[in-house]
């Protein structure tokens, strides 16, 4: 009994922490605030959240709606700037037509990796009932989420 209730709350803190924790800014550390600040000073309507000991902001800047994820020492990770599914390029929307039947595309976007400057692109896809993100390269390659 005492093994299982060992488990039971490993497992509900294994399950907490994989969700992400919404912040207000006051408690988002100095280093990403500050970051984000410089990085995006016209940024408007900021919702923090906390997932695996990395910050991720969405915001508004202008007429886009986009994302982007801190360390805790305010390094840029990525940005991802929300589009229309039909704003994919078209090998990506080739590929989700063919391989992707059943699915309808339901979000869509264009993320950058800081550190190389690469580009993927994002389809967030209903199928069976259950949503589920897929990742590609502007050529349509599908690439493991990181």
């Amino acid at each position: 009994m005492k093994y299982f209730l060992i488990t039971l709350v490993a497992a509900m803190l294994f399950t907490g922490s994989a969700h992400a924790q919404k912040l207000a800014g006051s408690q988002v550390p100095a280093a990403p605030l500050a970051a984000f600040k410089k990085a995006f000073p016209a940024a408007e309507r900021m919702k923090w959240e906390k997932e695996n000991n990395q910050y991720e902001v969405n915001f508004n800047l202008g007429e886009s709606e986009m994302s982007a994820l801190f360390t805790p020492k305010g390094e840029l990770l990525e940005t991802e700037t929300e589009m229309r599914p039909s704003q994919l390029p078209v090998p990506v929307r080739q590929v989700l037509a063919t391989r992707y039947k059943a699915a309808k595309v339901t979000e869509a976007a264009k993320i950058v990796t800081r550190k190389t400057n690469a580009v993927t692109y994002e389809a967030e896809v209903t199928e069976g009932g259950k949503k589920h993100d897929l990742i590609f390269t502007a050529d349509g390659h599908e690439v493991a989420k990181p």
